[in-house]
């Protein structure tokens, strides 16, 4: 299959670390994919465990930033979040919620356990079988800068495999076992159908 027909959505909670890392890292190889989140909101970590900074959808990441370098210029520095944040806003404008999303993807690539539930109860309760097929795989990336950056080479490999298939429907199974081996991760994979309107 050409890259370009290859459509990949990765996804994690807050559409802010993990998805991004991996959306910036595929982008770069030439893959057409777009990022989500999957949450109510976007949630980062604040000065405190109890303390989180609590953020809509559509607020930018422009603003984000700003929010936090206004709060605790030094604190967010040192911890990352303001780094994340800039290489965010050069990606695209902000955080994108999946369940708000219509598009289709060849392959839905999820970031913990708990992200990849939501996708299927997303799919479950808001779309009619069809027959247009997308591959639901689930990677557990912990969610760090560290891990994060690893994940997206882990999920680059993935789905370079995955796009080179000439029957990916057929194949999969196969090219999932092969992955594990190599990589020494556990997949969880499923297929759902989007409704074709053809």
């Amino acid at each position: 299959m050409s890259i370009g027909k290859f459509e990949i959505a990765v996804v994690c909670s807050s559409n802010m670390n993990r998805s991004m890392e991996a959306h910036a890292f595929l982008s770069k190889k030439g893959f057409s994919v777009r990022s989500f989140g999957t949450g109510d909101k976007v949630k980062l970590p604040g000065t405190a465990p109890d303390k989180p900074n609590i953020y809509d959808f559509g607020c930018s990441y422009d603003e984000i930033y700003r929010d936090l370098y206004n709060k605790d210029k030094s604190y967010y520095t040192q911890n990352g979040l303001l780094n994340m944040l800039d290489r965010n806003r050069r990606i695209k404008q902000h955080p994108e919620r999946f369940q708000q999303c219509n598009d289709k993807f060849t392959v839905v690539i999820t970031c913990e356990e708990r992200v990849y539930d939501q996708v299927l109860e997303y799919f479950d309760n808001n779309l009619s079988f069809g027959n247009l097929p997308v591959h639901v795989i689930n990677i557990d990336i912990q969610d760090n800068h560290e891990e994060a950056t690893i994940g997206a080479f882990l999920i680059c490999e993935l789905v370079t495999l995955l796009s080179r298939s000439e029957d990916l429907d057929h194949d999969i199974d196969q090219l999932i076992v092969k992955y594990e081996e190599k990589c020494q991760r556990p997949l969880i994979h499923c297929v759902l159908f989007y409704q074709s309107y053809v």
